[in-house]
């Protein structure tokens, strides 16, 4: 159907005052009929708009609105269906999840407005070049590339799908438009690192700085792999020599472009347990959503934490984790609770659901979590990572809800920002 549906409209907007409602279908601006809010956003710049609304009883409305600049209309639309993917990757994560999870987790969008407008990471295997000048002309930018590999035949053969348009093509083309792109290579040992991993890294960097991060994250393998391609995992012993090769190349190369452009994923040092490269080397925390310096920065947080935090009336919280965070956790509330007087038992939680080679906190389910606090002593409270949630409706990734977790363990459950002010923030609120 044409145009934006509206879901919500703010009190006291001009939007309320023109008589827009919830049900209502924004068509077009100033004549621009209107495909997403990427649209909206671009035709909705002006002081001066001429808006056509379509009502729910089929009547059109055209409305004149004069307004200080950039004062919001008041409008919320409805999320765009993302477009599908027609990748079958060798590494796919949706392939590899079991029955019974949240019905869109097993939607494998491609899109490249999800990119632009969420960070979403996307091949840009299937686009076209409607959409290539769309890009260009919309200035939508940063974009956030799935690479993989720069050689032609090996990526067609990581994504599953022949006839694709070489990356470097595509990527050089919005380079000269000047969109900005973050980058990323999902490593599977034996197939795109050694050479081909130099070729990538040097032909991603050459595009710099409309290229302007590159992070290398491991393969994420699950035990339901059933019927797809044989992958290696990254072991502890494959993790040390690969940062031991790589962490000076990255060094380098951030000398030679004059900042940090190139990150190893946080899992490559959690799997070796080595230390993790100082906070500076990370520059402005680029690819954090990609689980590149999530620790580092957890670590420097949590000593500004630990130097002002009060003492606290008493109480006893049990914080649940994922394994891969583990030891930085146990130090963070060791001494959180030597400084506030609280009593805190970390319990981490192996993944029964994805199998043990999963640890990261984010893939923690409920049920999980229930298993491994069954039969212990939770104190008053249990502190749950925000991360572990799908946002803004408080279930976890097998649709168990927050308050079925309560029901089950018969102690307040509490969610807190996955951080250590977050964690903070959470125990003194109780009191």
């Amino acid at each position: 159907m044409a145009g934006l549906l509206v879901s919500a409209v703010a009190s006291g907007s001009i939007a309320e005052e023109l008589e827009i409602i919830p049900g209502d279908r924004l068509v077009a601006i100033d004549g621009h009929q209107l495909r997403d809010i990427i649209d909206y956003q671009f035709y909705c710049d002006e002081p001066e708009l001429l808006l056509e609304i379509l009502k729910a009883d089929g009547e059109i409305w055209e409305m004149e609105v004069e307004r200080e600049q950039e004062e919001p209309l008041g409008l919320t639309f409805a999320p765009p269906a993302p477009a599908k993917c027609g990748n079958r990757c060798v590494f796919c994560f949706v392939h590899q999840l079991p029955k019974g999870l949240r019905a869109p987790l097993y939607v494998k969008d491609e899109d490249y407005r999800l990119s632009f407008l969420y960070g979403n990471y996307v091949t840009l295997a299937n686009i076209g070049d409607a959409e290539l000048a769309r890009i260009k002309e919309q200035r939508l930018s940063p974009l956030y590339v799935s690479v993989h590999a720069t050689d032609p035949a090996l990526r067609e053969r990581l994504l599953g799908k022949k006839g694709i348009r070489p990356i470097l093509e595509v990527m050089s083309e919005l380079a000269e438009a000047r969109i900005t792109m973050h980058t990323q290579v999902v490593l599977c040992p034996g197939l795109n690192d050694g050479e081909a991993l130099e070729q990538t890294v040097a032909e991603l960097a050459a595009l710099y700085p409309r290229v302007t991060s590159l992070a290398i994250v491991p393969v994420g393998l699950t035990r339901h792999r059933r019927g797809l391609p044989h992958l290696e995992p990254v072991t502890k012993e494959y993790a040390v020599a690969f940062i031991a090769q790589w962490q000076p190349r990255a060094r380098e190369v951030a000398k030679r472009l004059g900042e940090p452009f190139l990150f190893l994923a946080d899992e490559f040092f959690l799997k070796a347990e080595l230390p993790f490269p100082p906070v500076e080397e990370y520059g402005d925390f680029p690819q954090l959503e990609n689980g590149v310096g999530m620790i580092p920065l957890f670590q420097e947080e949590a000593a500004e934490v630990i130097a002002t935090a009060e003492p606290l009336p008493p109480v006893h919280a049990t914080v649940v984790s994922g394994l891969s965070p583990l030891p930085y956790l146990a130090d963070f509330l060791r001494s959180l609770a030597e400084r506030t007087g609280a009593t805190l038992d970390l319990v981490p939680v192996e993944n029964r659901l994805f199998g043990e080679s999963v640890t990261v906190t984010g893939l923690v389910s409920g049920r999980d979590i229930v298993a491994a606090l069954d039969g212990r002593d939770l104190g008053s409270l249990v502190v749950i990572p925000d991360v572990m949630l799908k946002e803004g409706e408080g279930v976890f990734l097998d649709d168990l809800p927050v308050s079925a977790l309560e029901e089950a363990l018969k102690v307040p459950v509490a969610v807190a920002e996955a951080t250590p002010a977050g964690l903070h923030r959470v125990l003194a609120s109780q009191y």
